[in-house]
């Protein structure tokens, strides 16, 4: 049977909105600000949010003045994936924020199964969506390095990769590449279709199902460190604390940045899938902000730096013991009244230490964003403090004053 489709459509807006969106990993951190600004929106939307697993929280809130659906859908079942989409004759823009987790970034069984889930997506609603306009494809900056070593031959002589740098070279697979030739494949011959690829950094924004959660780790992180009274160490190597390493993506941005590109006037810059780097703007270093951090989420930071930073620090011994850990989040939240979630749900302890000991530099430049008139820009410190807030509003970490 086909999942339940829950509509809520609030007084005064009609049914025929101009502009329909389906999102596509809509409880995803990009996936759930794209829903939240689109039905908040003062223009008329009609919005569909798909994901395999419903919501643990509301993406929509009272401010809501457009309609939105939730369909629950296994993407990589073409059957249920044809049936749930093919009603959805009226979608007029889709965003493609999600993808597959099962097998590791670099292989080949990754590359077919998110190959799969966007095929079975695109071939029903291309067919039934005789209205389309625009597919915004969501992929990272990790199309510009391979994380497989040896690693010398991926450093640049400068770290900041622009649009047009080419593929790397690589025995392993991106599924990045994959998806994008897809689209180009899909849409190409296609006059009445544009389509973009965004790529953001380092994504900060909460979600309960977000494979790469930073906010998520970090706050369960600062939580277990204030609840164990042990120090908020920085777990990673030297020059991951002292350099900039990474770009800072806050999901808000990205989501405007979607939205920008697909409805701008001039839509002639993404008919042949323009690409755009969706970056704060703002470089930073873990150094410079690792103690506002541990401050802020109330937790014990060392005075001396040489006691902030552990090289010899790995989360996945530290905070990954599955049995105890795991029962003392329930603890926590049974405690502290939070929104029943699993530790999992919110901490990637691989991710923390994959993201402190990066191997190479992964900077890449907003120009091109900059010059087709996407000009906002975030502190990246800021957005952090800003999402730790959020979490604190919606439950799913302690109050500070506890």
């Amino acid at each position: 049977m086909p999942a339940k489709i829950t509509t809520r459509v609030p007084m005064g807006v009609s049914e025929g909105a101009k502009n329909v969106a389906i999102i596509f990993g809509v409880t995803g951190l990009a996936g759930r600000e794209i829903a939240r600004s689109l039905v908040s929106s003062e223009s008329p939307w009609k919005v569909y949010g798909i994901a395999r697993n419903p919501e643990i929280q509301p993406i929509i809130t009272m401010k809501s003045c457009n309609p939105y659906n939730f369909i629950s859908c296994d993407l990589l079942n073409p059957l249920e994936t044809h049936k749930n989409l093919s009603p959805l004759h009226d979608v007029t823009h889709v965003f493609w924020v999600t993808w597959a987790s099962q097998f590791p970034l670099d292989s080949q069984q990754c590359c077919e199964q998110n190959k799969t889930m966007m095929s079975n997506a695109l071939n029903t609603i291309i067919m039934v969506a005789k209205n389309l306009k625009h597919v915004s494809l969501q992929t990272g900056t990790k199309h510009y390095i391979s994380l497989q070593a040896p690693f010398e031959q991926n450093q640049k002589l400068h770290y900041y990769y622009h649009e047009q740098a080419p593929r790397i070279a690589s025995k392993t697979p991106n599924f990045y590449y994959a998806l994008e030739d897809l689209l180009m494949e899909k849409l190409n011959g296609n006059n009445k279709v544009f389509w973009s690829v965004h790529r953001p950094g380092l994504l900060l924004g909460s979600s309960t199902r977000s494979f790469y959660n930073f906010i998520g780790s970090l706050c369960v992180y600062g939580t277990f460190c204030k609840h164990l009274k042990i120090p908020f160490v920085f777990g990673g190597t030297r020059k991951c604390w002292e350099e900039s390493y990474i770009d800072g993506s806050d999901s808000r941005l990205v989501a405007e940045q979607h939205i920008w590109a697909a409805t701008k006037q001039d839509t002639a810059c993404c008919r042949k899938g323009e690409a755009f780097n969706a970056i704060n703007g703002s470089s930073f270093t873990w150094k410079e902000i690792w103690p506002i951090l541990g401050k802020n989420l109330g937790a014990y930071v060392p005075e001396e730096e040489e006691e902030m930073i552990d090289e010899g620090f790995w989360y996945c011994r530290e905070m990954g013991d599955e049995k105890k850990k795991k029962k003392l989040w329930e603890e926590i939240v049974e405690k502290h009244g939070l929104v029943k979630t699993k530790m999992e749900d919110l901490a990637n302890w691989e991710f923390l230490d994959a993201l402190f000991r990066f191997p190479v530099k992964l900077l890449v430049s907003r120009d091109k964003a900059d010059g087709f008139g996407f000009v906002k820009r975030c502190n990246t410190l800021n957005c952090i403090l800003y999402w730790i807030d959020c979490m604190r509003e919606q439950k799913l970490i302690p109050r500070l004053d506890y």
